[in-house]
């Protein structure tokens, strides 16, 4: 076989790889610059809340043993000021989004609150060989074949499927809270996201994130919370900060 031959047939199996990539076929764009936007749980989300206060979230009663003994100094002392931080957690810290490709098949998120990225890996990859922490290994996938499906609520369109547009599996995460105060996730925990992407009359867009998170050592039934994300002009307000036990 020749030179020219195989250049070719190399070629070919490159194109035929980065047009099946899963940044080829996404059907929606999540790239771009993004801001919270927190329309409820105002009085847990923008200041810490007091200690012992879970309410809300479906905590047994080893949970609230571990919530009743929160104490940030504590944390601070052990180096765990990220203990709020992690993935369960992340989307749910007002703050600000930058999302990208890190490569054909790597879904990157970077966001402002506690200096955090997130990987979403579409290639499939073995969780269980990779390294536990704040932020876990994602598996993601895109759910459905390419739509649009109107009548998203106040005359807002749904871009992306008839469904769901993106679903995301975290597992691997190290232990640490549902909020700055203390409520607890242990590291049996699994973090299941669905991400949908909206537009308004006015071509402002936004995306809408349902968490779910499942806990056999902390939670008596799942935690289910939706959190909404307004797109940006671009990163000038993108202010990376440390994370904070306070």
């Amino acid at each position: 076989m020749n030179k020219t031959l195989l250049s070719l047939l190399f070629a070919g199996a490159v194109y035929a790889q980065t047009a099946n990539s899963a940044k080829a076929s996404a059907p929606i764009d999540l790239t771009g610059n993004w801001v919270s936007v927190v329309t409820e749980d105002y009085r847990w989300r923008m200041v810490t809340p007091l200690k012992g206060d879970s309410a809300s979230v479906p905590v047994n009663a080893e949970a609230r043993k571990v919530l009743n003994a929160w104490d940030p100094g504590k944390d601070e002392a052990a180096g765990l000021q990220c203990k709020a931080y992690g993935a369960p957690a992340l989307m749910r810290v007002p703050g600000r989004l930058r999302i990208s490709w890190a490569d054909d098949n790597t879904l990157k998120m970077d966001a402002d609150a506690g200096t955090q990225t997130r990987l979403f890996h579409f290639s499939g990859g073995n969780a269980a060989t990779s390294a536990v922490s704040w932020q876990g290994y994602s598996a993601a996938k895109w759910e459905a074949a390419p739509g649009r499906l109107k009548g998203g609520g106040l005359g807002m369109s749904v871009e992306g499927t008839d469904t769901k547009s993106l679903e995301v599996v975290t597992t691997q995460l190290r232990a640490g809270y549902l909020r700055k105060n203390g409520v607890p996730y242990s590291d049996k925990v699994a973090l299941t996201e669905y991400y949908d992407l909206f537009k308004e009359p006015n071509g402002e867009q936004w995306f809408t994130v349902t968490s779910i998170v499942t806990d056999p050592t902390y939670l008596s039934v799942p935690f289910v919370t939706t959190t909404d994300f307004k797109k940006e002009a671009d990163s000038g307000k993108f202010n990376p900060e440390s994370c904070s036990a306070r």
